[in-house]
This record gives structure tokens, sequence and C-alpha cells, in this order.
């Protein structure tokens, strides 16, 4: 098996898992989490992570098109803005659909992105990752999204809500 071809199926694979996550939270855990440890917001956080890694650097990186650019910019320079340690229920957050949303969009560019990146690169293309090079680097991005999973899969658990293994994936599954 080829490495882009191993690479390309376990995205797909940790990417399913995390639409399924989302899919099956219950309402009512949508926002429960200690801050910053809320369930939506480490749903975001595996997407979009897995997203910005996904390009050979940081200047290639292309926003996900459908992002809320006040939101979005709060969640990493004035989370206490966005999450207060108790949510109020007006708060704007990223509701379910929208995050299913972005998982979606990332699953559609993984097959071309994969094809297109200098595996070979010495450097990662991210300024506060050095010394290590871009194959490590999508290996390490592989690990944070499936981390982040089992996070909310065993939050899930904790529930009475099972979540399925995905070993690999054959191609975009999501739709």
């Amino acid at each position: 098996m080829e490495l882009r071809e191993a690479l390309t199926e376990q995205y797909h694979a940790g990417l399913a898992m995390l639409a399924e996550c989302v899919a099956k939270c219950p309402d009512n855990v949508w926002q429960e989490g200690k801050y910053p440890r809320a369930f939506w917001r480490i749903a975001f956080h595996a997407v979009y992570f897995t997203h910005l890694y996904l390009g050979q650097d940081e200047e290639s990186y292309q926003p996900w098109p459908a992002r809320r650019e006040g939101l979005h910019s709060a969640l990493w320079n004035r989370p206490w803005e966005v999450e207060p340690f108790e949510l109020p229920n007006d708060v704007e957050i990223y509701r379910r659909q929208e995050i299913l949303e972005y998982i979606r969009f990332v699953d559609e560019i993984i097959d071309a992105t994969i094809d297109q990146m200098d595996l070979a690169a010495d450097v990662s293309g991210f300024s506060w990752y050095k010394n290590i090079g871009k194959l490590s680097h999508q290996l390490m991005n592989l690990r944070h999204l499936q981390g982040h999973v089992g996070q909310l899969s065993e939050r899930l658990m904790e529930k009475g809500v099972d979540t399925n293994w995905v070993a690999k994936s054959e191609g975009r599954q999501l739709q």
C-alpha cells in the first residue's frame, strides 16, 4: 500500500468517527464540560486543527468558507468572550450542524490535499512545530484528531451512547 493512500484512508476514518460523535451527542451534552472543555468546542478544535495542519504550510491555509469570523477568532484569541465559565443560553456557539458541515468540508479536500502534499519536506510548514518533517507532522495530526475523538467518545459512553470504531475508510464517507 502506498503511503498517501494510507494517510488518506486514515484521515477519512478519523473524520467519520468525529462526525459520529458530533451527530450522536445528546443536546444536553453539547455545551457540557468545564471551561474550555465543552463538547462542541473540543469537536470544533479537532476539525479546525485537522484542517489547518493538512496544509503544506501556514501560508497555504485556506479557511473554511462558512466560518463565523468573530466567533472563530475569539475561540483562539479571546476565549473568555465566547465561553465564560457558565454559558448563558444566548451565547452564540457553533451548532452541531455547522460542525458536521465543517467536518464534511475537510473530508472533501483530503484526497486532493494529500496527493499534492510534499511529504518528504524536512519541515512541518508551521513555525510553532520546529524540528519535525512533513510526514511526521501528518502522523501527529492524525494522532491529535484521534485523541480528541477518543475524548468525545468517552464522554458519550459515560452518557450511555456508543460509537463505532472505523479501522479504515475507502474514500469520502461523509454526505
